[in-house]
């Protein structure tokens, strides 16, 4: 590897800690940061496993985990026997949105805390702050996703 790909690469490493500091799992950051630094159209989890010299088990559950939020694409690959995936165009967006059903977890958390306590205990005034801080984010997000596809396309 050439002293451009080295210093890319640990690039990459950082990125892919600061995500796990973030709270993403170690190995779904690190494969994400392939995803970003690739040079390629798309990748096979063999090719990442070889480049972050993991197991092709860890790889996988990576994989998967991306794939269920969006973040990246199985890709049609004739001819191929191996499955392609590529960081999905809309990646941030999408992350973004896939979060909503956390934020109605967390809500429906909240709500039924505050059934569980009485008005004036200190406990339910911080879940109905707790509520009231989620209501009112699923409520901008919607906006703010069409300001950011305003932004992109013009």
């Amino acid at each position: 590897m050439g002293d451009g790909q080295e210093k890319q690469w640990e690039a990459a490493e950082q990125l892919a800690l600061t995500l796990a500091e973030g709270g993403l799992q170690r190995m779904a950051a690190r494969t994400l940061a392939v995803f970003l630094f690739t040079d390629q159209d798309s990748v096979t989890a063999g090719e990442i496993a070889e480049r972050l010299e993991a197991s092709a088990g860890a790889v996988s559950g990576a994989v998967k985990s991306l794939l269920s939020v969006g973040l990246i694409e199985r890709l049609p690959a004739p001819g191929s026997r191996r499955e392609h995936y590529r960081l999905h165009d809309d990646a941030w967006a999408r992350l973004f949105t896939s979060q909503n059903a956390i934020f109605q977890a967390v809500l429906q958390a909240a709500r039924t805390g505050i059934e569980t306590t009485a008005e004036h205990d200190p406990a339910h005034r911080r879940l109905a702050q707790l509520r009231d801080f989620y209501e009112f984010l699923l409520g901008e997000i919607p906006a703010l996703l069409e300001r950011w596809h305003q932004k992109r396309s013009g």
